[in-house]
């Protein structure tokens, strides 16, 4: 099989072919740029050869279509689907979507959130259909890896008509982040779900993000690309004041005041050039303008490190990837100095002699540091053409009911919770069975204690668990006064402690979640609906009046599972469901879930 990746930008456009055949492949890498006066500098590279110049090209669109032509003098065959680049996919889209005609259009009426980029890749999609209109095409979306984000990270204090207009913050450049972080747990040699990361993209755009066990937590960018740290010719945060200002002090409009913080502000503002290279070398000869700009760019990344790794709890790694990222070894140095304090050591030699060819992912902390540091190439239309070929292998889901049980609060104890809590040798006693086989509901009950209160009659599930996990819902926590995070089942490390009190005595434990939303199922039943372990769907629950949406459940494949949908009391009541309730997977003509593998 064979994947053409289009990465379409309003003034550029690259491209690449992958052959699947055991492994994903680049077997062809093109690009267009600088488009000016009816023409545009070329690169293309296949196999052993390489070309590069400038034609008579004048914009995108004739580039495009030059592509079929160009491949076949490389000696490559039509693409067998093509892979699309979108940047904003809003709240809708949080994983691939194969390009129809629904799906066009509810890209196209994000444009407003992202004018510059939105557009440009729209373009390429409805010439990508007009060339290989027998061939199945995908979108892969910037902001899809940030869909897992907390609404707290998403959440601006503003008006509620305002939020409910879209105003939110999304996070971007997800394909790169999400790349390098994989890439990063292979080096480390440990699954992604059980680390905590930092990806630093620095580019002409740039963004920081906090990847927590696995998911997206937080990103530098916001609602559009401009927010976050300072780039090449955007300006990253701003004071929101500073509009009032600038319209009273010099009378620009709103549309004004934004293409001048997108196009005119950033690097480009501080030294009149977007390039950091021509900065460091300008502030080499001593220009404060441009040693300025260094300080101020250093400064923003390194208050965006520290801060995820404060709202993670911990850090494993710093990744740093992007231009800026993979060639600017005093950036990195800049943004790492003092950070000791964390667990983090550069090693400044590893640091200046950093190799990048052949997919390296190499290290550059001190022997000793706690944190490890990499420096690798992100690969977007690598990850661009995974997803792309996970779309299009994954069996449409079958839209039949599935059975949804609400999980009130409750405690799964290990054997030494269970003497602690009741006495030596004391045995739990089952009383009620429930649907997943050999689980049970025992008769006893117990007490939870927070610093703000405590939950009385918690039940307790078994069988014995090798590690005690509590399992409370989103309200529960506020009645507790504990900020518990939401947690795939056995995922416990660096969990908040809590106590628990029973009638022999008290313990007082870390494993305290919110459990994710999740569907169990067995090997038979995922197949006929088609599910993949590990794998992420929608699910839609509840009566059409107040029913809900639940994206991102997580589907769990054990031999003997029984088919259901676990979501808490919270979830439950906002969907306005009770017992007996039923789900259904949806595919809204767009969305299909799947998690690409490194």
């Amino acid at each position: 099989m064979h994947i053409l990746v289009f990465n379409a930008g309003s003034s550029s456009l690259k491209f690449s072919m992958f052959e699947t055949a055991d492994d994903m492949r680049e077997v062809f890498k093109g690009s267009f740029d600088r488009f000016q006066q009816g023409r545009c500098d070329f690169r293309f590279r296949g196999g052993a050869s390489n070309e590069s110049g400038e034609m008579q090209c004048a914009s995108i669109d004739v580039a495009i279509a030059e592509i079929p032509a160009i491949l076949k003098r490389f000696g490559l065959p039509d693409p067998d689907a093509i892979g699309h680049r979108i940047t904003h996919g809003g709240a809708r889209f949080s994983s691939a979507a194969l390009l129809d005609e629904t799906t066009i259009a509810a890209i196209e009426a994000l444009n407003p959130l992202a004018p510059l980029h939105n557009p440009a890749n729209l373009q390429a999609v409805r010439l990508g259909r007009r060339l290989w209109q027998d061939r199945p095409q995908v979108a892969v979306f910037d902001t899809a890896f940030h869909q897992s984000n907390p609404p707290f990270a998403t959440t601006y204090a503003v008006p509620k008509s305002w939020r409910e207009a879209g105003l939110r913050r999304y996070g971007f450049h997800g394909t790169s982040h999400k790349y390098v972080a994989l890439r990063a747990a292979q080096e480390v040699g440990r699954p992604l779900d059980d680390l905590q990361l930092v990806s630093v993209h620095l580019g002409n755009g740039a963004s920081v993000c906090a990847v927590n066990r696995g998911e997206s937590m937080d990103s530098s960018m916001g609602m559009t690309p401009l927010e976050g740290l300072v780039m090449g010719t955007r300006s990253g945060d701003v004071d929101p004041g500073a509009f009032g200002f600038l319209n009273r002090e010099f009378g620009l409009s709103p549309a004004e005041i934004e293409n001048a913080l997108y196009n005119d502000s950033g690097l480009k503002g501080l030294t009149g050039s977007s390039d950091m290279r021509d900065i460091e070398d300008l502030a080499a000869t001593g220009n404060r303008e441009a040693q300025l700009a260094i300080e101020i760019y250093a400064y923003r990344a390194k208050k965006y490190v520290g801060a995820y790794a404060a709202a993670m709890g911990g850090l494993d790694a710093v990744v740093f990837t992007g231009g800026i990222g993979e060639n600017s070894p005093s950036m990195r140095r800049r943004i790492c100095d003092g950070l000791d304090f964390m667990g983090l050591q550069l090693d400044h030699d590893r640091n200046q002699a950093v190799d990048l060819a052949n997919a390296a992912a190499p290290q550059i902390q001190a022997y000793g540091s706690r944190v490890r540091v990499f420096v690798t190439e992100t690969a977007e239309q690598l990850m661009i053409a995974r997803e792309t070929a996970a779309v299009l292998a994954l069996p449409q889901p079958a839209f039949e009911p599935i059975p949804v049980a609400v999980s009130a609060r409750h405690v799964h104890l290990s054997k030494e919770a269970v003497t602690a809590l009741f006495g030596p040798g004391y045995a739990l006693t089952p009383e009620t069975p429930l649907r997943q086989p050999g689980h049970w509901a025992a008769k006893e009950r117990v007490v939870l204690q927070g610093p703000k209160g405590q939950l009385d009659r918690v039940a307790i599930l078994g069988p014995i668990r090798p590690r005690t996990q509590i399992e409370v819902s989103r309200t529960d926590s506020f009645s507790l006064g504990i900020n518990v995070p939401v947690r795939e089942s056995g995922k416990l490390d660096k969990t908040p402690v809590v106590t628990i009190v029973g009638p022999a005595g008290s313990i007082t434990t870390d494993g305290l979640i919110v459990a994710a939303r999740h569907i169990h199922t067995n090997p038979r039943d995922a197949a006929r609906l088609g599910l993949e372990d590990g794998e992420f769907v929608d699910v839609r629950v509840g009566e059409p009046e107040r029913g809900l949406v639940f994206a991102r459940t997580l589907v769990r494949v054990g031999a003997t599972s029984f088919t259901e949908m676990h979501i808490d009391t919270d979830e439950a009541n906002a969907a306005g469901i009770g017992a007996g309730a039923e789900g259904a997977i949806i595919d809204d003509h767009a969305t299909v879930h799947a998690r690409a593998p490194i």
